[in-house]
């Protein structure tokens, strides 16, 4: 039987054979794509070969994507567990062809390297065909049909749908009529009693598919119309996990080698053990409690190497977007863990190894980076289960309270409340209801949530226009040697905010930088021979500079010189410069573990993140700062290497960004002996820089520290700034020469003097308080001390305390005070007056502070309040007495 690493290098090798170049995968997260947030298809990283805006060689490529589908169009967050066969992040094996070979090929290689490779049974497999769209004019793909009816009978290929036959990337993108491969595993006795073809596409556990090959021929625009792509393209992705399981014979994906590691691990830890049962009841959901603890299982190991990935991939866990998706999945897990499994401490952080074991050689970047996801995951855990408890007792006691009146679903106020107070995520809280029996009113909790987001932001919704097409062809970045360029507009389009517009224009020749890997796009001007547009930003779109513009020039087919603001590029470029210096100095100083984790650079701003797993001491900045401003006075040139094989560039000794996307050939950028990928702007050598100088270092994450600093001009400024404060200390202290202990002498006497008003203070809170013991007046065998004094705040707690320390028993002590026109009300009350009488000074207090114009609180036998009014300090006092009914 083979392994699945041996399964997934038979496919790498079946299709370099075949002419394609295997290549790396791409992040899970993507970073300059704004249609998607993850990759939840091997096709994402082509999409700008297949839209035609870079260069499609080599044409035939093949590879292992991790993939994953945990929101928007392609979710599966549900389904995990709950099945056997649907994953969070999973492996896509993949081939593409770019304008190569089309349908016939693609078919043929499918069958060659399942039937006599892999050695699956012809009889056992289906296919489906797209059966057309009337409504938007496509017919039926008979092409496909034609090319499938060579390997396989005609009742082993069925009509699709557009739903499971017309594959979409998005709402809008490229798109194109498919074929899925379909594996019937069920035993001969259920063979003969219904034809697989009747259970296709039919959420049978055991005739599933295993691999869309999809004929990309349309992009699908923003109107919903079709147009034909620039070139034929062929994407197909097999699902790794249920290839490895039709393989290995088991009934299951998590029954294989995949996940039977770690699940015999989470056995081990929880002292609970896995039954291989799949789920009995209705909707997928568990009825025993050994269902229940195998999917808890699934779901742990599912979840754990999804989050794991997306660490290593460079996106950790937060409150919004792609980290705040992380950062669901990981609680979701955490929570079945908890209530299934046991785990009331954080457990899923100690599978990492088992499962870096298994998976390390396929994915280097898991055992490069083991540190920091298991410090991560682990602080994350901690985090949530410190909530979790509360947040599950708050839920059981609202579903106690519907099961008692009768109701069958939970408020969405009351799911968001869950949401925003615990941390609960929507689908979570909709979970544990369902396992209960119950609803969660959904609409209710997206008003919710949708008042809270109208109370954040005040963000307007963006609407993007198609595409206007002046003239076709490539754009061309010529910025690492220009500044200024010949220029024509290719295509632009509108961008419709709440309350303004802007233009998006795509140039065929520019120098301007888009923005990318952390720093900012460039600014500057279209100029042409009858008027000038001003650039307000550049983003990164596909792989292109985006120009953004406010209005359209009037002659958008004129010829234009595209001008870059070269004081802020410059500016930007130091600090860029200066993050790759700083990069270098932080592993000489604390190690190589400390990886980039991000950086933002600008023209006045230098943002540098990167692992570590304690705050760095001023020693150790001061250090890296020493080193930097070394490299930078030595006026290092700029080294770059354009155009690099990327295993050449890893020879020289390049570092790569983990979660970064590489092509077959990167570009170097060294500074002495920093070396590192890097497709940005920077500064013709480190003395351009001009100096160093670090602002603070903070912790950002679990795991991740962040530096701010500064460069160059803003160095100067912030010296000069310093300058006039010392100036100006030193005229406060008569321009000492030793500005240092002048200080600190005053310091010390400060320190003094403070000490010796406090002892005053205290002094008179005891007359105070002695005074006011000699004045007690017994009303109805009870003691009564009240008074107004002008004492401050801290004073008037001192007194009544005393009071009470002098006469412990049958007490009623009330103090109002007025310090700076301000009144406050003291109210203390012996033990045996809150036991005996059920006297409460809080609820007597809440009632007297009215007549002060304030409020105030406290606990049954000491409380305080403040007000507005001090002309009414007597009455408020006279009106505790009579609250205490004496």
């Amino acid at each position: 039987m083979m392994t699945a690493n041996e399964i997934r290098d038979s496919f790498k090798k079946f299709f370099e054979s075949k002419g394609h170049v295997i290549v790396p995968s791409a992040p899970m997260v993507i970073k300059d794509d704004p249609t998607l947030m993850f990759t939840n298809a091997g096709m994402n990283q082509w999409k700008d070969i297949i839209l035609g805006t870079k260069d499609p060689e080599p044409r035939r490529r093949a590879d292992s994507q991790k993939c994953l589908r945990v929101s928007g169009k392609h979710n599966d967050l549900e389904e995990v567990g709950h099945d056997t066969y649907h994953h969070t992040m999973f492996e896509m094996l993949g081939n593409w062809s770019f304008g190569d070979y089309f349908k016939e090929k693609a078919i043929d290689h499918a069958w060659e390297f399942l039937v006599d490779v892999l050695h699956l049974n012809p009889a056992d497999l289906y296919v489906t065909v797209f059966e057309g769209s009337p409504e938007e004019n496509i017919p039926r793909d008979d092409e496909a049909a034609k090319y499938w009816a060579k390997h396989l009978p005609e009742d082993h290929i069925i009509n699709g749908n557009k739903h499971d036959n017309f594959w979409e990337m998005g709402e809008t993108g490229p798109c194109g009529p498919c074929s899925e491969i379909h594996v019937d595993s069920r035993t001969a006795e259920a063979k003969a009693k219904m034809a697989g073809r009747e259970l296709v596409n039919k959420d049978d556990p055991q005739v599933i598919e295993i691999w869309n090959i999809v004929f990309m021929q349309f992009n699908r625009k923003s109107d919903n119309s079709l147009e034909p792509l620039a070139m034929n393209v062929i994407d197909t992705g097999m699902g790794f996990e249920r290839l490895v399981r039709m393989l290995q014979g088991k009934s299951s994906n998590y029954d294989t080698d995949i996940f039977q590691p770690v699940i015999k691990q989470i056995e081990q830890l929880s002292g609970k053990k896995y039954g291989f049962t799949t789920p009995s009841g209705e909707n997928g959901e568990a009825k025993d409690e050994q269902e229940k603890i195998d999917i808890a299982m699934r779901v742990v190991a599912d979840h754990m190497r999804a989050v794991a990935f997306s660490i290593a991939d460079g996106q950790l866990p937060g409150n919004a977007k792609a980290g705040y998706v992380i950062r669901r999945i990981l609680r979701r897990a955490v929570r079945y863990a908890y209530t299934f499994l046991g785990q009331k401490e954080a457990f899923i952080f100690k599978l990492l190894n088992i499962f870096i074991q298994e998976m390390g050689e396929a994915y280097p970047e898991l055992p490069a980076q083991r540190e920091l996801i298991a410090r991560v995951i682990k602080e994350e855990e901690d985090s949530f289960l410190r909530t979790l408890e509360k947040g599950i007792n708050l839920l059981n006691t609202a579903m106690e309270e519907m099961k008692s009146q009768g109701k069958t679903e939970l408020s969405g106020k009351e799911a968001f409340r869950l949401f925003d107070t615990y941390g609960f995520p929507l689908d979570l809280t909709e979970l544990i209801c369902r396992e209960n029996g119950f609803t969660v009113d959904e609409k209710q909790f997206d008003d919710e949530m949708a008042q809270q987001k109208a109370r954040a932001r005040n963000a307007a919704v963006v609407e993007n226009g198609d595409w206007v097409q002046l003239k076709e062809g490539e754009q061309e970045f010529v910025g690492y040697d220009y500044t200024e360029y010949e220029c024509h507009i290719l295509r632009y389009r509108k961008v419709t905010q709440k309350k303004s517009s802007f233009y998006e224009v795509v140039l065929n020749h520019t120098p301007f930088y888009g923005e990318m890997g952390g720093q900012v796009g460039d600014q500057g001007v279209l100029v042409s021979e009858n008027e000038t547009i001003n650039i307000i930003d550049t983003k990164r779109e596909n792989n292109q500079s985006i120009h953004i513009i406010k209005e359209l020039p009037k002659d958008v087919e004129a010829d234009f010189m595209a001008c870059v603001d070269t004081d802020k590029r410059e500016a930007s470029a130091a600090n860029h410069s200066a993050t790759h210096l700083l990069d270098y100095a932080l592993k000489q100083v604390l190690g190589e573990h400390a990886e980039q984790k991000g950086s933002y650079v600008s023209p006045d701003t230098l943002r540098f993140d990167f692992s570590h797993f304690q705050k760095v001491t001023d020693e150790e900045l001061r250090q890296v700062e020493r080193l930097v401003n070394d490299m930078i006075r030595q006026d290092l040139p700029l080294d770059e290497h354009r155009d690099t094989p990327i295993e050449e560039a890893k020879k020289m000794g390049a570092v790569a960004l983990f979660g970064e996307k590489y092509g077959d050939k990167v570009r170097v950028v060294r500074f002495g002996p920093s070396c590192e990928f890097c497709g940005g702007i920077h500064a013709a050598s480190t003395g351009r820089i001009g100096f160093f100088k670090i602002v603070s270092e903070s912790s950002v994450a679990a795991g991740v520290r962040r530096i701010e600093a500064m460069t160059g001009k803003n160095c100067e400024e912030a010296i000069y700034a310093l300058e006039d404060t010392l100036r100006d200390l030193k005229a406060m202290f008569n321009n000492a020469k030793d500005l240092k202990n002048v200080v600190a002498k005053y310091i010390e006497e400060h320190d003094t003097m403070k000490k010796d008003m406090e002892s005053f203070r205290q002094q008179a809170a005891d007359r105070a308080a002695k005074s006011l013991v000699e004045k007690v007046r017994n009303m109805n065998g009870i003691n009564v001390v009240k008074a107004v004094l002008p004492v401050e705040p801290s004073s008037a707690k001192d007194i009544v305390f005393k009071v009470r320390e002098a006469i412990p028993e049958k007490l009623v002590c009330v103090l109002g005070s007025v310090y700076d026109n301000r009144p406050l009300l003291s109210v203390m009350l012996s033990d045996d007056m809150v036991k005996d009488h059920a006297m409460n000074a809080g609820r007597i207090i809440r009632e007297a502070a009215k007549l002060i114009k304030g409020g105030g609180g406290g606990q049954p036998h000491y409380a305080q309040a403040g007000g507005k009014d001090a002309a009414n300090i007597n009455a408020a006092v006279e009106k505790v007495i009579e609250l205490a009914e004496l």
